[in-house]
């Protein structure tokens, strides 16, 4: 029977090394007391290794966790590996990684009889790229980049020096990334009129309920008949009976507490159609607004706030800078690809055919 005391050191650390995963490396390490003192030995080395593999390319996360506005972001950052930054590498990693799960979903939106998993070299990436447009979003989509700014020589010139570190390949996987968490913000966080619409008649299709009253130019919809109906006091009543929902719901069970919360779900203080966003051309500009929002933000939005004015209030608190003053990215993509001498026109092409993105047919 071989023990471990009989196996070399350096065949330990060769196992180390090829851990997959944090997790691995550290299910590994506690399996003895010997693989533990090996791996406390080179613990910051073998975490490297298996977070590169899980989470990499780590030089994109950790120009991302490095930024500041000391210096201008396309400058390339090193810094010495410790444990705090590993604990933040892992962080976004695994925001990363949800992002990853949700790709093939979007991506194959409409064929979904093509719809598969990623690759590994697919996975690394589609990282790459949601790091690198995160950079972006932290770097230039801030209160100190407000609408009046954003034409300035010098800030197209800024945003455009960090664009010009990644060819052109890897704009168009960013730009394929992009999309995917503009379908999500379109699609589940802030859902237009007619998606609105369409996906309660899909839920409910038997109701009798005539047109949802949508909030349209702004303004207060009148009150559904089920409230018109009731006298005055019961009318408050019920209007303070929402707000006791509102307030209190997060202590009910969290299949429940889902299907209360639902955007399309009628109830006497819930009118479906106040959760829409406007009309098609309202809606893209609200989406625009909605992408400077960093990935990780996206995603808290889209488990913790289904409904609309839970949004609105995390919007509010950016501050006033927010509002009406879309995402910069893609026509920093175009004024980078004049410069080159190529078309945008052509990317989205190459984009919609395959022959881009992060699941490009030629791989690099």
């Amino acid at each position: 029977m071989l023990f471990s005391e009989d196996l070399a050191t350096e065949l330990i650390l060769s196992v180390f090394y090829n851990c997959r995963s944090v997790s691995d490396a550290l299910a590994l390490a506690s399996t003895c007391h010997r693989f533990h003192r090996i791996f406390a030995s080179r613990k910051l080395e073998i975490l490297e290794h298996a977070a590169e593999k899980q989470y990499g390319p780590l030089h994109d996360a950790i120009q991302l966790l490095t930024h500041n506005e000391s210096q201008p972001a396309h400058l390339p950052r090193s810094v010495p590996l410790s444990l705090a930054l590993l604990q933040q590498l892992v962080h976004v990693g695994r925001i990363a990684a949800r992002w990853t799960a949700i790709y093939p979903l979007k991506k194959w939106k409409s064929n979904y009889e093509d719809r598969r998993l990623l690759t590994q070299p697919e996975r690394h990436r589609f990282r790459r790229a949601l790091y690198r447009l995160w950079l972006f979003d932290r770097a230039f989509h801030t209160p100190a980049h407000p609408r009046e700014d954003r034409l300035l020589p010098r800030t197209v010139a800024d945003r455009a020096d960090l664009l010009h570190n990644w060819p052109t390949t890897h704009l168009a996987e960013i730009a394929d990334v992009q999309s995917v968490l503009r379908d999500v913000i379109h699609t589940s966080i802030c859902p237009s009129n007619g998606a609105i619409a369409r996906k309660y008649r899909n839920r409910f299709p038997d109701a009798d309920r005539g047109n949802l009253l949508f909030n349209i130019h702004l303004n207060y919809p009148e009150a559904p008949a089920r409230l018109r109906e009731t006298s005055p006091s019961e009318f408050h009543r019920q209007q303070n009976d929402a707000s006791l929902f509102y307030t209190h719901i997060e202590h009910t069970p969290a299949a429940i507490r889902k299907f209360q919360l639902s955007k399309y779900n009628p109830t006497t203080y819930h009118e479906p159609g106040a959760e829409g966003w406007g009309d098609e051309v309202l809606h893209y500009y609200v989406v625009e607004d909605m992408l400077k929002l960093d990935p990780e933000a996206l995603l808290w939005l889209k488990d913790h706030a289904p409904l609309k004015r839970q949004v609105e209030t995390y919007v509010k608190g950016l501050g006033d800078w927010f509002e009406n003053n879309g995402e910069t990215f893609a026509q920093t993509m175009e004024w980078v690809l004049e410069q080159r001498g190529e078309e945008v026109a052509e990317m989205m092409e190459g984009l919609a055919c395959g022959e881009l993105g992060v699941v490009a047919e030629d791989e690099e």
